[in-house]
């Protein structure tokens, strides 16, 4: 079967729109509220180095990877593995990865819309005063009574998840290339708003100390596993994202220099995320937290406890509501467009019909935290925390592994130097050399370490 076939307003019009809408993918919660603290945890500076070596080993050769399969089909992931089976004379059961990252992809996006539509409502709060000279006790309360209200909840992911599918109704250029260059000088500037509000109001003394000390008695082999996993999280890899956006770039965007740009975006945004958050809640004499607790606990209390922070912790869950929103217009236009060219519909109505799929994972995911939407679902487990683990501890790494393995091992040559001909030979020797041998047993590395480590 033949690839999918483009017209003109199914390309990025420039390659920094291409980097851009990568960019604006691999931006995400990752960046805010787990790469700082997981470096404070795990050694400082140590864990900093492990992660860079980790995202620009084993991550970017496989987003590399994705990017490469996504221009040489020409379309979504299942018809791009498809081709380069074909091409390549390999088993069309390849096209299964296709499925797999796709429904991988809607997993991530349905706990993606439950914070993000956190971040819009706590964006309400912020601006209401409600978290103004509370105490830390009164917030985690506020948190707790949030999370038992399944109306407000099922309200903001539902008006998170309709922004998300609009830009995604309105195609390629008119959608994700216009929300990329809007969405990403906005939250560069957001960040640095908040950074030098950390700077004014912050304990940048205890922030270095957390940060960039060097302190080996923290750093040990399970720092660079969770590096090793935070760097597959925080770049997208997995979800279907590189295979699309690929297929929309022209010939001439040279892949490699472009996801290493990409990589290079996302370690600097996420070190200033750390530079922005870690002051103020070290002012407040507050133990660095992660996650959830970290933004709707922590964060509230400190803005609601220094000056001006009403208005800046608003901004800041602004920021939060817009770094998830470029990620899941990444993360739904692989699956929209698989079934959009599978099925033979128009984007409208496959856009209709993954979100609402994805309408339904999330209430499932509320449903779980709460009980006012009626019974108990799926017994005592929390699905918040039971899809994250699934999906950070054995999805993804399935994702990556797969694609390394079959566009290093399965593809041909000639079609993998036909893609990266914008780029020299000693880039594509290299690229080709940790994709076939570090990627993969890194990978496995990472699926078998919860056996490793566990007694």
């Amino acid at each position: 079967m033949s690839s999918l076939t483009h017209s003109a307003q199914d390309y990025w019009r420039t390659r920094t729109t291409f980097v851009l809408a990568l960019s604006a993918s691999a931006v995400g919660l990752g960046n805010l509220w787990r790469f700082s603290y997981l470096t404070g945890e795990y050694g400082g500076a140590p864990f900093v180095i492990s992660y860079v070596v980790c995202l620009f080993a084993v991550a970017v050769p496989v987003l590399v990877a994705e990017v490469l399969l996504g221009r040489h089909g020409q379309g979504d992931p299942l018809s791009s593995l498809r081709k380069a089976a074909d091409r390549s004379l390999r088993s069309r059961a390849w096209v299964g990865l296709g499925v797999f990252v796709c429904l991988t992809g809607l997993l991530l996006l349905s706990l993606y819309c439950v914070v993000a539509g956190w971040a819009l409502a706590y964006t309400g709060f912020m601006q209401a005063g409600v978290f103004s000279a509370a105490s830390l006790a009164e917030v985690g309360q506020h948190f707790d009574y949030f999370l038992a209200n399944g109306t407000t909840q099922v309200y903001w992911q539902s008006v998170f998840l309709i922004l998300t599918a609009a830009v995604v109704v309105l195609g390629v250029r008119r959608g994700l290339g216009l929300l990329v260059w809007i969405a990403v000088p906005l939250l560069i500037a957001m960040l640095g708003y908040l950074v030098r509000f950390g700077m004014d109001y912050g304990d940048l003394t205890a922030t270095r100390e957390f940060l960039f000390r060097t302190r080996l008695v923290d750093f040990n082999a399970q720092a660079v596993l969770v590096a090793l996993g935070h760097a597959f999280y925080t770049l997208g890899v997995g979800v279907g994202t590189g295979i699309c956006y690929g297929a929309y770039a022209h010939r001439r965007v040279p892949i490699g220099r472009s996801v290493m740009a990409v990589a290079v975006f996302d370690l600097v945004i996420a070190v200033m995320a750390g530079l922005a958050i870690f002051p103020i809640v070290f002012a407040n004499n507050m133990e660095p937290a992660s996650g959830p607790g970290l933004l709707f606990v922590s964060l509230p209390y400190a803005f609601g406890n220094i000056g001006q922070g009403e208005l800046f912790g608003a901004v800041f869950f602004m920021l939060v509501a817009l770094a998830a929103l470029g990620s899941a217009v990444a993360i739904l236009e692989p699956a929209v467009a698989a079934l959009k060219h599978a099925a033979r519909l128009e984007r409208l109505t496959a856009v209709v019909m993954v979100g609402a799929l994805v309408w339904l994972l999330s209430l499932a995911v509320v449903s779980s935290l709460q009980a006012d939407l009626g019974p108990k679902w799926f017994g005592g487990y929390n699905l918040f925390s039971e899809i994250d683990r699934l999906l950070t501890r054995v999805l993804l790494p399935v994702a990556a592994l797969l694609t390394a393995i079959f566009v290093g091992w399965q593809m041909r040559r000639q079609i993998q130097r036909a893609e990266l001909d914008r780029e020299s030979a000693w880039f594509f020797r290299y690229w080709r050399l940790f994709l076939r041998y570090i990627a993969p047993p890194a990978i496995v590395l990472l699926l078998l370490a919860p056996l490793l480590t566990s007694g």
